[in-house]
């Protein structure tokens, strides 16, 4: 299953520029079954209730996006995940865009 995280209403905002999302050996990843490249973006994600740093992975084409603008993300989807002892949820999208020429005010 699953699970996609309904964006509408939040404001997204690039806090670090997009960057190879590599492996333990400092090589890039790439998705299983396409071998597209794999391309990690730190945005801020702000709603009512607050905001959070998250990161998010797509791939393909590397995001052509920068620190400061606002964006849009295509299903946003959240993998929760338990490895050793540790837990957390990774964040994946199949697009990360601009979503206008203006940065956030």
């Amino acid at each position: 299953m699953k699970l996609y995280v309904d964006t509408t209403g939040k404001q997204v905002t690039v806090s670090k520029q997009p960057e190879p999302k590599n492996d333990q050996n400092g090589n890039q990843r790439s998705e299983k079954g396409t071998g597209r490249l794999m391309w990690s973006t730190q945005v801020f994600v702000l709603d009512e209730t607050g905001g959070e740093v998250i990161s998010v992975t797509t791939a393909g084409e590397k995001p052509n996006v920068t620190v400061g603008q606002l964006v849009t993300l295509e299903q946003l989807e959240a993998i929760p995940w338990a490895t050793n002892g540790r837990n957390g949820v990774a964040f994946r999208a199949v697009s990360l865009k601009p979503l206008s020429n203006t940065s956030a005010k």
